[in-house]
């Protein structure tokens, strides 16, 4: 099967003391793009483990892609149809 489009996601990471933040990048097939932000804390009483900072703070942004490339995806369907849709629960 033919590939149609492809998408891009960028995900980029910042530490600052025990606080994680991964900020996320999508640019989507019809040109536009969505950004997202994602974050994680560690107790001061935690081993430092830079992975798993990034594992949450990295998964907590691509959900919040994930919620609005949903939102657009409905906004689309309802502007076309003239009625509300409703999305899936994820």
């Amino acid at each position: 099967m033919p590939t149609l489009v492809g998408w891009h996601v960028e995900l980029e990471f910042t530490e600052e003391g025990h606080r994680t933040s991964a900020a996320a990048l999508v640019r989507l097939g019809d040109g536009s793009e969505m950004r997202a932000h994602g974050y994680a804390m560690r107790h001061p009483s935690d081993p430092e483990q830079l992975r798993v900072g990034e594992e949450i703070a990295g998964a907590r942004a691509l959900m919040d892609l994930a919620s609005q490339m949903l939102q657009k995806a409905h906004s689309e369907i309802d502007e076309v149809t003239g009625r509300h849709s409703y999305p899936l629960n994820q």
